[in-house]
Protein backbone atom coordinates (compact mmCIF):
# COMPACT_ATOMS: atom_id res chain seq x y z
CA UNK A 1 0.00 0.00 0.00
CA UNK A 2 1.30 3.43 -0.92
CA UNK A 3 2.06 5.84 1.89
CA UNK A 4 2.03 8.78 -0.51
CA UNK A 5 0.12 11.79 0.77
CA UNK A 6 -2.69 13.00 -1.47
CA UNK A 7 -2.70 16.76 -1.92
CA UNK A 8 -6.19 18.24 -2.21
CA UNK A 9 -6.39 21.10 -4.67
CA UNK A 10 -9.50 23.27 -4.80
CA UNK A 11 -11.27 21.92 -1.73
CA UNK A 12 -14.44 23.75 -2.74
CA UNK A 13 -14.78 21.21 -5.57
CA UNK A 14 -17.19 18.63 -4.18
CA UNK A 15 -16.82 16.25 -7.12
CA UNK A 16 -13.69 14.53 -5.84
CA UNK A 17 -10.40 14.88 -4.03
CA UNK A 18 -8.00 14.33 -6.92
CA UNK A 19 -7.15 17.20 -9.25
CA UNK A 20 -8.06 16.55 -12.86
CA UNK A 21 -5.64 17.44 -15.62
CA UNK A 22 -8.01 20.18 -16.79
CA UNK A 23 -8.47 21.81 -13.39
CA UNK A 24 -4.91 22.16 -12.09
CA UNK A 25 -1.45 21.52 -13.48
CA UNK A 26 0.44 18.56 -12.08
CA UNK A 27 3.60 19.31 -10.16
CA UNK A 28 6.84 17.54 -11.05
CA UNK A 29 6.41 14.75 -8.49
CA UNK A 30 2.77 14.08 -9.42
CA UNK A 31 3.70 13.93 -13.10
CA UNK A 32 6.58 11.51 -12.43
CA UNK A 33 4.37 9.22 -10.31
CA UNK A 34 1.56 9.28 -12.85
CA UNK A 35 3.97 8.63 -15.73
CA UNK A 36 5.05 5.37 -14.06
CA UNK A 37 1.45 4.18 -13.99
CA UNK A 38 0.82 5.15 -17.61
CA UNK A 39 4.09 3.52 -18.64
CA UNK A 40 2.92 0.28 -17.00
CA UNK A 41 -0.35 0.54 -18.91
CA UNK A 42 1.42 1.38 -22.18
CA UNK A 43 2.15 -2.24 -23.06
CA UNK A 44 -0.59 -4.35 -24.69
CA UNK A 45 0.30 -7.45 -22.66
CA UNK A 46 0.10 -5.55 -19.36
CA UNK A 47 -3.13 -3.90 -20.41
CA UNK A 48 -4.62 -7.30 -21.22
CA UNK A 49 -3.37 -8.74 -17.93
CA UNK A 50 -4.93 -5.86 -16.00
CA UNK A 51 -8.20 -6.33 -17.87
CA UNK A 52 -8.20 -10.07 -17.16
CA UNK A 53 -7.58 -9.47 -13.47
CA UNK A 54 -10.10 -6.64 -13.14
CA UNK A 55 -12.89 -8.45 -14.96
CA UNK A 56 -12.51 -11.76 -13.14
CA UNK A 57 -15.53 -12.87 -11.13
CA UNK A 58 -14.60 -12.97 -7.46
CA UNK A 59 -12.08 -10.18 -7.87
CA UNK A 60 -8.92 -12.27 -8.15
CA UNK A 61 -7.23 -14.65 -10.53
CA UNK A 62 -4.50 -17.25 -10.22
CA UNK A 63 -1.37 -16.75 -12.30
CA UNK A 64 -1.97 -20.28 -13.57
CA UNK A 65 -5.11 -18.95 -15.32
CA UNK A 66 -3.34 -15.92 -16.81
CA UNK A 67 -0.29 -17.54 -18.39
CA UNK A 68 -2.08 -19.80 -20.93
CA UNK A 69 -3.84 -16.77 -22.49
CA UNK A 70 -0.53 -15.52 -23.90
CA UNK A 71 2.06 -16.87 -26.28
CA UNK A 72 4.77 -15.83 -23.80
CA UNK A 73 6.89 -17.66 -21.26
CA UNK A 74 5.90 -17.76 -17.61
CA UNK A 75 8.89 -15.58 -16.58
CA UNK A 76 7.80 -12.93 -19.08
CA UNK A 77 4.24 -12.93 -17.71
CA UNK A 78 5.66 -12.68 -14.17
CA UNK A 79 7.75 -9.70 -15.24
CA UNK A 80 4.70 -7.90 -16.64
CA UNK A 81 2.73 -8.66 -13.46
CA UNK A 82 5.62 -7.32 -11.38
CA UNK A 83 5.53 -4.03 -13.30
CA UNK A 84 1.77 -3.71 -12.80
CA UNK A 85 2.27 -4.37 -9.10
CA UNK A 86 5.07 -1.80 -8.83
CA UNK A 87 2.80 0.75 -10.49
CA UNK A 88 0.20 0.17 -7.75
CA UNK A 89 -2.41 -1.26 -10.10
CA UNK A 90 -2.57 -4.80 -8.70
CA UNK A 91 -1.62 -6.70 -5.58
CA UNK A 92 -0.85 -10.37 -5.06
CA UNK A 93 -1.01 -13.10 -2.46
CA UNK A 94 0.86 -16.40 -2.49
CA UNK A 95 -1.20 -19.48 -1.62
CA UNK A 96 0.91 -22.58 -1.65
CA UNK A 97 2.65 -22.77 -5.01
CA UNK A 98 0.32 -20.33 -6.78
CA UNK A 99 0.08 -16.54 -6.71
CA UNK A 100 -3.31 -14.85 -6.91
CA UNK A 101 -3.66 -11.31 -8.28
CA UNK A 102 -6.34 -8.71 -7.64
CA UNK A 103 -7.00 -5.18 -8.86
CA UNK A 104 -6.29 -2.23 -6.56
CA UNK A 105 -9.33 -0.05 -7.36
CA UNK A 106 -7.83 2.94 -5.55
CA UNK A 107 -5.38 3.44 -8.41
CA UNK A 108 -7.90 2.99 -11.21
CA UNK A 109 -10.26 5.35 -9.38
CA UNK A 110 -7.42 7.87 -9.09
CA UNK A 111 -6.68 7.58 -12.81
CA UNK A 112 -10.35 8.02 -13.65
CA UNK A 113 -10.57 11.12 -11.45
CA UNK A 114 -7.46 12.64 -12.99
CA UNK A 115 -8.66 12.05 -16.57
CA UNK A 116 -12.27 13.15 -16.03
CA UNK A 117 -13.31 16.56 -17.32
CA UNK A 118 -14.99 18.77 -14.72
CA UNK A 119 -18.77 19.01 -14.99
CA UNK A 120 -19.90 21.81 -17.25
CA UNK A 121 -16.69 21.83 -19.32
CA UNK A 122 -17.36 22.32 -23.02
CA UNK A 123 -16.14 19.55 -25.31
Amino acid sequence: MSKQELVVIGQDNTEGCCPALLTAPLDEEQAADLAKVFKALGDPVRLRLLSMIASRAGGEVCVCDLTPAFDLSQPTISHHLKLLKQAGLIDSERRGTWVYYRLLPEMTDRLAAILTRPAGTAS
